[in-house]
């Protein structure tokens, strides 16, 4: 005998499925928790900063982060590298000018798998100039604080040429070289919180 499925059986096992499958969520970055740092070579070894200052929300799901994406504003002016007069020059028409340009952003285009973890494509803002860079990075778990709270824990790095975003001030030196080098390395550790329904 044929079995015929009724307009209201159908409509339960289609809002059965949809809330068997996991929905991207929105994850704020506790930035109490998180650190963006950077290093560029000075003269012959590498010298480190960091940002104090910025804030970002992600969307993804834990089973399907290819689906993910971040949004991240970071203030050009918390700008540290624990010498106050290297701070103001950085902060200079000579690099970031941050009057003119106030913050940097990272917004998302695409993340994808690979065969050593994911990566993470989207548009980098420096200084008025926007590039498409991809950034290796680890998705360390996620689960439940003390408190209640459902957190997240991302690591990635990349490189930079910061002459492709206008930061083109450097000395000359008498053995021919340059006092600054070109390449930057962006390091970053996230730990994002999971936004509670309302």
């Amino acid at each position: 005998m044929r079995k015929f499925v009724t307009p209201i059986a159908l409509g339960i096992a289609v809002a059965l499925a949809m809330a068997s499958t996991p929905a991207a969520a929105t994850w704020n970055i506790d930035t109490v928790h998180s650190v963006l740092t950077f290093k560029v070579r000075h003269l012959f070894s590498n010298s480190t900063g960091k940002f104090n200052q910025w804030s970002g929300t992600m969307e993804f799901d834990p089973a399907d982060l290819e689906k993910g994406a971040a949004d991240i504003t970071i203030q050009a002016a918390s700008i540290s590298t624990a010498n106050d007069d290297r701070d103001k020059h950085l902060r200079s028409p000579d690099f970031f000018d941050v009057e003119k340009f106030p913050t940097l952003t990272f917004k998302t285009t695409a993340v994808k798998k690979t065969k050593d973890g994911m990566e993470l494509t989207g548009d980098l803002s420096i200084h008025g100039v926007t590039k498409s860079v991809t950034i290796p990075f680890e998705y360390r778990g996620s689960g439940k604080d003390p408190w209640g709270n459902t957190r997240a824990g991302f690591a990635g790095s990349l490189k930079i040429n910061r002459k492709d975003f206008g930061l083109l001030w450097n000395k000359a030196l008498d053995n021919g070289g340059m006092l600054l080098g070109d390449d930057v390395t962006i390091d970053i550790e996230v730990e994002a919180v999971q936004k509670k329904a309302s």
